[in-house]
């Protein structure tokens, strides 16, 4: 940062410069500064536009494809399915997210969707009582120059799809890749066709078949923590008509009742029509021998004596899909000469810190920083080298925070229970803290996650391997 309009003294204009150590103390001074940033809708362009091949067209997959297109380069989609589309519910847009989404200039097409919550509230399992509480609105918009938003996952794929329509970036739909040749380039498509890039990035998901080359043809076991996940959807109506629960509805927010192994994290999405809910529990039987007859019934019977605000609306719930939940091992490697791995491919991560599409957002946008600082096609190795490095370090640390949150949330009553309720009590009563067990609001944890800076990371990391 050089403050040079703050002082003609050239003194101060370098006590103002940005420190080397981690601190916030300039952050009133942004205004002043007179360097040139960024502007909404414009990144940094390639010099050496890429003719690039992405195979995969969810969530990570369209936001990588509008950043590098915007940065100057030819993308071309690949996805195996005939109809594009998502399933799932409710997803969380936080604003480490939301920055580089409006940064790509999906502002407009997110606002018909999106719902924006005023805090997340962590509640007593048998009770409800705040236990702990985050402050989004107006902090975090202020605070980290975004709002965290909620949103049906649906709808979230859809603003990108229009964005990706209206931007002409080329999906071939039912294209399914069957193999990759990381030296050359190329994919090849079940009817045989090969197409050749200077470059294949692949956003294919858990199952990844790219993530198999890229590790030298030996794929990596998946952890499985011992928790399912039952999802569904409430009718607001439903409960705006009934007084022991429609206070829920006065205020939107999220709201996560916590206790042994268990937890249930609720909030309204589809612009507030729909309550979202999604409640997990320990489960590590096979999925093979669930039965969906009996989904509903079984849900209602593992959270049986919690908080009878939350079980009335547990009741009102009629469909539910279970799902088993996994987390991939942080891998040493996405690269494999013209190949690179990212999103779920790459990271894949436990819900519990509501990161898990954010990570592949910030992929997108790092990629295409990357590849912008190189002036000829023999430096692509070395930006694949500064992203993999860059991204490995931050998805891997979210997915540490999203494994610690599924102990922190599921203490049994007892003495640390007792003392991490205790100690995040001054955030429910509006008292300075200085470390929370409540990661959304814990100081360090908060800056870190939400204000971190993707494209700063990276031109750090390209200082450092010319230095």
């Amino acid at each position: 940062m050089n403050l040079k309009k703050v002082s003609h003294n050239p003194l101060v204009s370098k006590a103002l410069s940005m420190p080397t150590y981690p601190s916030n103390c300039l952050e009133f001074a942004k205004p002043f500064s007179s360097s040139v940033t960024d502007s909404p809708d414009y990144l940094q362009s390639a010099k050496v536009p890429l003719n690039i091949l992405l195979v995969g067209a969810g969530l990570g997959g369209l936001a990588t494809a509008i950043a590098l297109t915007q940065s100057g380069h030819k993308v071309t989609v690949y996805e195996r399915t005939p109809v594009l589309g998502e399933v799932g519910a409710g997803i969380q847009i936080p604003s480490n997210s939301t920055r580089i989404l409006f940064k790509l200039g999906l502002k407009s097409y997110l606002a018909p969707y999106v719902a924006e919550p005023e805090s997340i509230s962590f509640r007593r399992w048998q009770s409800g009582e705040v236990i702990g509480n985050t402050k989004l609105v107006p902090d975090f918009t202020q605070n980290f120059s975004a709002p965290y938003y909620v949103i049906h996952r649906a709808h979230f794929h859809t603003a990108l799809y229009q964005k990706v329509q209206d931007m002409g970036i080329e999906i071939k739909l039912g294209a399914n890749v069957e193999s990759y040749d990381p030296v050359a380039g190329s994919i090849t498509l079940a009817d045989g066709i090969t197409h050749t890039g200077d470059l294949v990035i692949a956003a294919d998901g858990i199952k990844s078949v790219a993530r198999t080359v890229v590790l030298g043809g030996v794929d990596v076991t998946f952890q499985k923590p011992g928790f399912a996940a039952y999802r569904a959807t409430v009718d607001v109506e439903r409960m705006r008509k009934d007084p022991d629960v429609s206070w829920v509805l006065e205020k939107p927010g999220l709201n996560i009742w916590i206790g042994d192994s268990r937890h249930v994290m609720t909030y309204t999405i589809k612009a507030g029509k729909a309550f979202n809910m999604v409640l997990s529990h320990p489960d590590a039987t096979d999925p093979s021998t669930w039965d969906p007859s009996k989904a509903v019934e079984d849900m209602k019977a593992e959270f049986e004596g919690w908080d009878p605000v939350l079980t009335k609306v547990i009741d009102m719930v009629e469909n539910t899909l279970k799902w088993p939940l996994t987390s991939g091992l942080t891998l040493d490697k996405w690269v494999s000469n013209k190949l690179v791995i990212l999103g779920d491919a790459a990271h894949a991560m436990l819900p519990y810190m509501s990161q898990g599409a954010a990570m592949a957002v910030e992929d997108g946008l790092a990629l295409s920083r990357s590849l912008s600082k190189i002036g000829n096609k023999e430096q692509l190795a070395e930006a694949l080298s500064v992203f993999e490095k860059v991204r490995i370090k931050r998805a891997g640390q979210m997915q540490e925070a999203s494994l610690l949150n599924s102990h922190l949330w599921h203490f049994a009553d007892g003495p640390l229970q007792e003392a991490r309720d205790s100690a995040m009590a001054p955030e429910v009563l509006g008292i300075a803290f200085s470390h929370s067990p409540n990661q959304w609001s814990d100081p360090a944890t908060q800056m870190w996650c939400y204000g971190y800076d993707t494209e700063k990371a990276i031109d750090e990391a390209w200082e450092k391997s010319h230095f």
